[in-house]
């Protein structure tokens, strides 16, 4: 079993921007609480149960009280309020604020120290602490001419992401990683040609105001309505759709009453044909030749794009939901173009080694080459 120590788990803030290092921080495992800032006062605590117990018995007397704290490889210590965190019949509990801000309120809990290093690292990224660096100054960039000029297509940035949060109670960022990578494994072994390119950590911040009850509340007591911040470290994966992206356009004939294809969703939420018409608008566009091939070399024919907005799945939830496009959207889109006699522009994920249409234009990295060295 892991040994737990007090921990800061999080704060009652909705303005994180305000944080500074003289504040209780996720993350900050308690030494202990003094009176005076002399080393040898400091009262230690080894549960959050022990920790409330004493700061009850002196928050009557001493307020404030000196607070030692460890951050990274740092000893803080720095002055704070003892605050009733929760009142029952059976059970009073008491945590701490900061003194120059009554919204800043710390909720305790006993984590691991991989724990108390995970929210650790999050508090860093909040406070954005510069250190050894020179100031900063604005440049004028022209992105218009820019983006004409060295952006393949002006509608999209070419690589895509999406954003793994951790499922409710997951502390390990290693869970969250593996998670993203069964996705995109699942992805590409079911024939969706992603080429992968990064993968990070990134932090969320959400702050929402929720009615809990005693039983669920961390802070207990009566039913209320508290604003709480959550901090969560999630997983962000870089990917290209495809090789590249070919660019297609469908255009009905007269008396034509559909594109001639059939789409679906994968249980990745990609959004792909999973038939063509002969003789249709998709056919002659060159989409059921994609088609055919696609089933030669057990690649799915995905559509990354329709009328340049993305189809991409965008985030994962801590729910486990998969955040894409609506089907039914996508379908109506389409049916509009068809009410309308519009021609529609679709974008497909290519894969190596495909034969591109001679009438369209593929899309992809290979266009975003760095300079050559002579």
């Amino acid at each position: 079993m892991s040994t737990t120590l007090v921990c800061v788990k999080r704060v009652k803030q909705e303005a994180p921007e305000e944080w500074n290092e003289s504040m209780p921080l996720p993350g900050d495992i308690i030494e202990g609480f003094a009176e005076d800032d002399a080393d040898k006062s400091f009262v230690q605590a080894k549960a959050r149960s022990e920790l409330s117990s004493q700061l009850g018995k002196i928050s009557q007397s001493i307020d404030p009280i000196w607070l030692k704290v460890r951050r990274g490889d740092k000893t803080l210590k720095f002055r704070v309020n003892v605050v009733l965190e929760r009142s029952s019949f059976l059970q009073r509990r008491f945590s701490f604020k900061a003194v120059d801000d009554d919204r800043h309120v710390a909720v305790l809990g006993d984590l691991t120290s991989e724990q108390c290093s995970e929210l650790q690292e999050m508090s860093r990224r909040v406070m954005n602490v510069a250190s050894g660096s020179y100031s900063k100054k604005g440049a004028k960039y022209n992105w218009k001419m820019k983006t004409d000029n060295y952006l393949p297509d002006k509608q999209t940035s070419v690589i895509n992401s999406i954003l793994f949060l951790p499922l409710q109670g997951d502390y390990c960022i290693e869970t969250t990683t593996a998670r993203c990578m069964t996705w995109f494994s699942a992805a590409v072994s079911s024939g969706i040609p992603l080429v992968f390119v990064n993968i990070q950590t990134e932090q969320t911040i959400t702050s929402e105001k929720t009615q809990l009850t005693a039983k669920e509340s961390i802070w207990g007591g009566q039913q209320s309505h508290d604003a709480t911040i959550q901090i969560m470290q999630g997983i962000r994966l870089w990917f290209l759709p495809g090789v590249a992206e070919v660019a297609l356009k469908m255009t009905l004939e007269p008396g034509e009453m559909r594109f001639g294809m059939d789409i679906k969703r994968t249980d990745e939420g990609f959004i792909c044909v999973y038939s063509v018409a002969k003789d249709s608008a998709a056919d002659r566009a060159g989409i059921r030749d994609l088609y055919k091939e696609g089933n030669k070399t057990d690649h799915l024919l995905v559509i990354s794009r329709l009328e340049g907005k993305t189809l991409m799945p965008s985030s994962v939830c801590s729910t486990g939901l998969i955040h894409c496009c609506d089907h039914d959207e996508i379908k109506e889109t389409l049916a509009s173009a068809i009410e309308q006699k519009d021609s529609i522009q679709v974008h497909f994920m290519s894969w190596p080694n495909q034969t591109i249409p001679r009438i369209t234009k593929a899309v992809g990295v290979g266009a975003l080459q760095p300079p050559r060295e002579y």
